[in-house]
């Protein structure tokens, strides 16, 4: 007499189960994403941001408090440099961009302390070794530079180098920090004077930290004394004011 064909187990098979998870879990991910999409008020927007950062550990996490070189996976900075390129491409960065600052959480776990990131190198004029005085052929090549600099909103960063060779006893600089930082006042009263707006103007004393030439040839160390004119990947808080 033959067997009765066995029946099939009650209910639905296990991935049916895993695949209806998954699948409502995408519709709640894109539903969530649809409803952040349609905020317009900064104050909400940061609200859950950080109910989304307590939620998931962020406070927790090893890699918030770990020192040294432990980055996650989506830094602090990354996503700062996308939130203003979004802004600036919203309103024409060539034409002043959105000046509206990203809000800030109040978990913030990283400090910057040193302006990085994409920049533009705007020029450089080089110095006599011991000397803070703009020269005509300097003063030209300022010009240049200002014009390749005006209409922009970015922010100009000033940074001040020496050679590392030591200073004439009758020299009026105390050592290559104040000869540096002279060398950017100098530079930065020109550029004013050229048209470009002083808001934009941010000043960086090297000295002698950052050599081009590490040779012996005193013409090539000669290179080591200059000013670097940089085109910043950050907008200036210009206001109302005219340049």
């Amino acid at each position: 007499m033959p067997l009765p064909p066995e029946e099939p187990p009650k209910g639905a098979p296990e991935w049916v189960v895993t695949y209806g998870d998954m699948m409502s879990l995408l519709l709640c991910f894109f539903i969530l994403l649809a409803s952040m999409s349609e905020i317009r008020n900064k104050e909400q927007f940061q609200m859950i941001l950080e109910a989304l950062r307590r939620q998931f550990g962020y406070e927790r996490s090893k890699t918030s408090v770990i020192p040294g070189s432990v980055r996650p996976l989506n830094t602090t900075m990354k996503l700062a440099i996308l939130a203003a390129t979004g802004r600036a491409r919203r309103l024409d960065t060539m034409n002043g961009g959105d000046r509206i600052r990203a809000p800030v959480g109040d978990f913030a776990r990283v400090q910057s302390i040193r302006r990085t990131g994409d920049r533009t190198l705007g020029g450089r004029i080089r110095f006599e070794e011991a000397s803070a005085q703009i020269d005509s052929d300097n003063f030209q090549r300022l010009e240049e530079i200002a014009r390749f600099l005006q209409g922009k909103p970015q922010k100009i960063e000033i940074r001040g180098h020496t050679s590392s060779r030591p200073l004439p006893a009758d020299s009026p600089f105390k050592d290559h920090w104040q000869l540096a930082y002279e060398r950017c006042i100098q530079t930065k009263e020109v550029l004013v004077r050229l048209g470009i707006n002083p808001k934009r103007l941010v000043l960086t004393v090297v000295a002698d930290n950052e050599p081009i030439e590490k040779g012996e040839d005193p013409l090539k160390l000669q290179e080591n004394s200059r000013v670097e004119i940089h085109l910043l990947n950050e907008l200036a808080d210009l206001g109302d004011t005219k340049p």
